[in-house]
């Protein structure tokens, strides 16, 4: 019943979701609503629901171009129920900007398949990236996934190897000449946040802790099967879908090495998750094990938003 509701592309579909985000988002704020007393928090919620919504559709602008899904809404319901798993996204305006950027930077490199305009795409994926890392420094360890899509289509042009450095060298200059307008050096905004931090005991509850749990149980599930599923997709998909599945094992990097640490930045991996998971209802055509992917995914993101808030 559930994989029928989403299993085609209409206008009702999408807003079925977005009505599902935002009756969600309401939820959440509503814990807050007392303090909610001015028009400029009013609008900056409000922004942070718009890019939410934004994120949806080019998530699913992503799967859909490149052929990573078929004509269904499961790619952005998976990413809306991801989002359940951490309450504390929905008004996290920094994050979901950076996650935008990187999602920006993914389109461009997965467009690189079609050979065109190659150059202005690896530059703009790695301006992206470097915009986003300008936010969250070790973001730009996404940056691999540049030089892994250069590999992939035009490794034999030695200009596109410099392109990521020519954009480095730009987002540089721009973020001097930001900082000469604040009172703060590049040390302390910067490269003070670049540093290694590996434990996990920023938990604040033990439903934190069940909630990354079971995040890391249902993207190794989702992975264990892209890993053993991709070949049997189309050749002309093969990259596509490595540079997916390396897109989520840099976010998982970033997420372990980042000092201050939170399932917030799961957000990251949540995409390629998207992704994965649409992957694995294709890889399980049988309409009940497909319903008992999404059923499980649907209680699991249930149980982890109602609990932390």
């Amino acid at each position: 019943m559930i994989t029928s509701v989403f299993k085609k592309s209409t206008p009702l579909n999408y807003s079925l979701v977005v009505i599902l985000m935002l009756f969600f988002f309401l939820l959440y704020q509503f814990q807050e609503w007392k303090v909610v007393n001015s028009l400029f928090l009013m609008i900056q919620k409000g922004l942070v629901f718009l890019l939410l919504i934004a994120t949806l559709f080019i998530v699913n602008f992503v799967s859909k171009k490149n052929g990573l899904s078929k004509d269904s809404t499961y790619v952005v319901f998976f990413f809306f129920l991801f989002l359940l798993f951490v309450p504390s996204l929905l008004d996290d305006f920094k994050l979901i900007v950076i996650n935008l950027l990187l999602l920006l930077a993914l389109r461009r490199l997965l467009s690189l398949q079609s050979l065109k305009a190659s150059k202005e795409k690896i530059f703009d994926a790695s301006l992206w990236i470097l915009v986003a890392s300008i936010l969250q420094p070790w973001c730009i360890l996404f940056l691999v996934l540049v030089f892994i899509s250069i590999l992939f289509h035009v490794s034999n042009d030695y200009r596109n190897w410099f392109l990521p450095l020519i954009a480095l060298v730009v987002v540089t200059i721009g973020f001097l000449v930001f900082l000469t307008f604040e009172t703060t050096t590049f040390q302390e905004f910067w490269l003070d946040q670049l540093y290694v931090e590996l434990s996990l005991d920023y938990f604040t509850n033990n439903y934190q802790n069940w909630a990354f749990a079971l995040w890391v149980t249902i993207a190794l599930f989702f992975l264990i099967i892209m890993i053993f599923s991709y070949k049997s997709k189309p050749q002309l998909l093969h990259s596509s879908y490595k540079k997916v599945m390396a897109f989520f094992l840099i976010a998982l990097t970033v997420f372990l090495l980042s000092p201050n640490k939170s399932n917030s930045l799961l957000l990251f991996s949540f995409a390629p998750m998207a992704i994965m998971a649409n992957n694995a209802l294709e890889v399980y055509p049988q309409k009940i094990k497909q319903e008992l992917i999404l059923g499980v995914l649907i209680l699991c993101s249930l149980f982890t938003f109602f609990s932390q808030l």
